[in-house]
Order: C-alpha cells, then structure tokens, then sequence
C-alpha cells in the first residue's frame, strides 16, 4: 500500500504595512521639512531688503567672482553684496577701512589693502564732500579706481575733455594715494551713450580718449605717476558701469592699477 504524501504549506504574514509600517513616517518627516524649509524661505523674502537677499544669493553661488564688497550690507567699504567684478566698493566719509575686509586679486598683493586705506584717508577733511566721486573694484587686472560724474557734478563741461575743479581736486588726492604703490598704471575714459559727433566727425571714442589723457596729465602734474602709466584710452560707451544709459556714473575715467607681473608693467 503507498504511504500518502505529506504536504506542508508554509504561510508567511507580511510584516509592515497600513498602520503598522513605517515608510508613511519617512515620507511624512520630509514633507514637514520641506514645509518648514518653505515657510522660512517665505519670511526671509519678506524680512530682508534687496541688497541682503542678492547678498545671500551670492555667498550661496561660488560661480561668482568675489570682489572687495561686502556681503548684504554696511561695512568697513560700505560695500553693497558680495558680487561680481561691476559691484562697486564706495570710499565714504562715513566708513572706516579695516584692510582685513579687502580681498586681493591674485598678483596684486597688498597693494588693494594699501591704496584702500590711503584713499579714504585722502578723501577725509576737506576733501569728503567728493568722496563720492570715487569708488573701487577688482578684477583680473588690477585694483580700479573709478572716478565717476554724479548728477549736477561732473568732471569734465558737456561734451570737452575740459576738468571740472572737482576733476583736478580729485586727480590730486588720487597721485598721492598712487605714490604709495610702484605698480603700472592704465587709465580709460569712459562716456553714456547718448549719441555725440560734430561737423568734424569728433564722436564719443575721440571724447573718452581725449577725457582719458586730461586725467593723465593732472596725475603727472599732481605726483610721480608719468613712467608708471603703461596705457591711455578711450571706450566711448562700450564698458557702461550702470544698465541705465543716463546713469551720469556711466561717464567717468577708470584708473587701473595693474596687478604684479603683468604683461603692463613691463
């Protein structure tokens, strides 16, 4: 007779599930975070200004070229953000250089602290009420000074390469800031866009070159700068500072002080 054949069947529960998982768990913890990362994002935009959120966008973006400006804010430069190289640092009155703020372009060495704090030391006194004029930036260059028109006060008459009093005050603070230093200079005159050409066909290039070697000559005038001056020229309006053609600031002469080594300096 054949024995039966013995079946066993084995029957397994699965563990986990509904109620008595816990992957809804997981999911639920980062759906709060997310809510809470949103909200809190929510109440920045509202409780900071323009300059602290693109000062907070720019620490978060190392893409960025980081120039002598502050972060979202007043500083030792009254700087805006911490931004890329058209980001100026404003030279003021109402500002102490601490030399640790300035972050120096490579090749350049201490001369961005130096001319920093000789500037603002020149432009203190008597010669505050143009501090305004002036402002600072580095790129790959160098160390740029800007020296800009504001509005009711520029350097140069409408549409001469003739200074303003402003301009030769200016240009004699700024060779004694330069004195300190025994880098190459490269000066460029700058003009806005609006359109100017006389019956000689003089347009806007020949104005900002012209412009360019009248700062040239004070600097020569006002200091020992003549054999350190590597470059003159004139942009017309193709380097603007400021998007808006009649930001006055978009005239102006950029006074680069060249960085060690470079092919400028000879």
């Amino acid at each position: 007779m054949t024995e039966p054949t013995i079946i066993i069947k084995r029957v397994k529960k699965a563990q986990g599930g509904g109620h008595h998982g816990g992957a809804w768990k997981v999911a639920y913890a980062d759906f709060v975070t997310a809510m809470m990362a949103f909200f809190l994002l929510m109440w920045l935009l509202n409780a900071t200004t323009e300059e602290q959120r693109k000062g907070i966008a720019d620490y978060f973006n190392p893409t960025i070229p980081i120039a002598a400006v502050s972060g979202g804010g007043a500083d030792a430069l009254n700087g805006e953000s911490v931004t890329a190289e058209t980001t100026l640092s404003k030279v003021s009155k109402k500002t102490t250089t601490d030399p640790s703020q300035v972050i120096p372009t490579p090749g350049v060495g201490d001369v961005s602290e130096t001319v920093t704090a000789a500037l603002e030391k020149a432009m203190s006194g008597e010669a505050a009420e143009l501090s305004d004029h002036i402002s600072l930036r580095l790129t790959p260059e160098g160390l740029v000074i800007e020296v800009t028109d504001r509005e009711g006060a520029p350097l140069f008459a409408s549409g001469s390469a003739e200074p303003s009093v402003a301009l030769v005050t200016l240009s004699a603070h700024i060779a004694d800031t330069l004195s300190d230093v025994q880098n190459g200079i490269k000066i460029t005159g700058h003009t806005d866009d609006v359109s100017f050409r006389n019956r000689e066909g003089y347009s806007n290039w020949d104005l900002s070159t012209d412009r360019a070697n009248t700062a040239a000559r004070l600097l020569k005038l006002a200091g020992k700068n003549e054999g350190r001056i590597r470059e003159i020229s004139g942009k017309a309006a193709t380097q603007p500072l400021f998007e808006s053609a009649s930001d006055p600031r978009n005239r102006r002469i950029s006074i680069t002080i060249l960085r060690n080594g470079s092919a400028e300096t000879g």
